[in-house]
């Protein structure tokens, strides 16, 4: 599944995957991929600095997970590139979602949240 979203001038499109040769369907572990791609709209660089991300899988449990930067990196997006990284998740359910932010610091040293919406992990054909 595709989801796209713009907040603060910064455009953030994700690609979800469900990964079955690292799953165990009968011990409730379902393994999903994102692909992220962050494209910087603003007229000057961004840094990403820090995330938040809400993972609630299909019983409603409910993981916050925070930190400093992506896949161990803070990087500077300049103006109208993009910077992609790929990371995953482990739901106990066939179903969850997760949404949550990018905190961002323009090149003047604003900070602002760039705000990722909701979106859908799922097993193939597990909506209808």
């Amino acid at each position: 599944m595709i989801y796209s979203d713009t907040s603060h001038n910064i455009d953030i499109n994700v690609k979800t995957a469900y990964l079955p040769e690292q799953s165990d369907p009968e011990k409730k572990r379902f393994v999903f991929s994102y692909h992220i791609t962050i494209t910087n709209l603003e007229p000057q660089p961004v840094q990403l600095l820090r995330r938040r991300w809400l993972i609630v899988d299909g019983d409603e449990q409910v993981q916050e997970v925070e930190g400093e930067g992506v896949i161990g990196e803070q990087p500077i997006i300049e103006p109208q590139d993009s910077y992609s990284y790929t990371s995953g998740t482990v739901l106990a359910t066939r179903v969850g979602s997760m949404q949550g932010h990018y905190q961002m610091k323009t090149h003047d040293g604003e900070t602002f949240n760039a705000d990722i919406e909701p979106f859908t992990l799922a097993l193939p054909n597990a909506l209808h």
